[in-house]
């Protein structure tokens, strides 16, 4: 296994416990491994996805369907009022902190916004290996 196999596959079992995830990324070809990252994120229900001029109206619907903030059964009902989706985004996160969980924008095209739910001990590790693959992640600012 190449080392770059091996940051694909630490970076999938960072983001998400889905079985499924790694392999289907190992399969893509090399240039389409991100696109195959978020793709597989998406089927397995771990990301929420919105473009960039929602508000936190469609955050708040999202966000509750993810796995790990589903299973904390964490009250995103605050965020419904913000207009502004990156101040929705810095507000879930500040209400998932206490969880333990901190949200990870992987960028995409440039008006869409993909967030994943993750532990908050694994942020800065997945910006580190995301950045190392030429990708970029980001928490909330």
């Amino acid at each position: 296994m190449s080392d770059d196999i091996a940051d694909w596959t630490r970076l999938c079992d960072l983001l998400d416990d889905d079985p499924e995830l790694a392999p289907a990324v190992h399969d893509a070809d090399e240039d389409e491994r991100w696109e195959a990252l978020i793709g597989g994120l998406d089927d397995a229900g771990a990301l929420a996805y919105l473009e960039s001029d929602d508000t936190g109206m469609e955050l708040a619907d999202a966000l509750p369907a993810l796995p790990r903030v589903f299973r904390a059964g964490i009250d995103l009902s605050p965020v419904n009022d913000e207009d502004d989706l990156d101040a929705a985004i810095a507000l879930a996160d500040g209400i998932l902190a206490p969880h333990g969980l901190t949200l990870i924008r992987l960028e995409e095209e440039s008006d869409a916004c993909a967030l994943v739910a993750v532990p908050a001990e694994n942020a800065t590790a997945i910006i580190d290996l995301a950045d190392a693959l030429g990708h970029a992640a980001h928490a909330p600012s």
